[in-house]
């Protein structure tokens, strides 16, 4: 199962901050642990770039060699 599948948004849980105060949006991740914040980095990674687990295997190259 992939990562984007395990995660869901709670819409309910949003909250508007003022841009001016950087720090009110910093405190979230400060409290998370590295995992965390790896995990969550890699969910916008995959969400950015439309993570298909079926095309993320290398591309088999079929050579024909005909031999004397």
């Amino acid at each position: 199962m992939a990562l984007i599948d395990e995660w869901r948004m709670d819409r309910t849980a949003f909250s508007v901050v003022d841009n001016d105060t950087p720090s009110d949006a910093n405190a979230y991740w400060q409290t998370k642990t590295m995992q965390e914040r790896l995990a969550a980095l890699e969910l916008t990674r995959q969400v950015f770039n439309g993570y298909d687990p079926d095309t993320t295997r290398f591309q088999r190259i079929l050579e024909v060699v005909v031999r004397p």
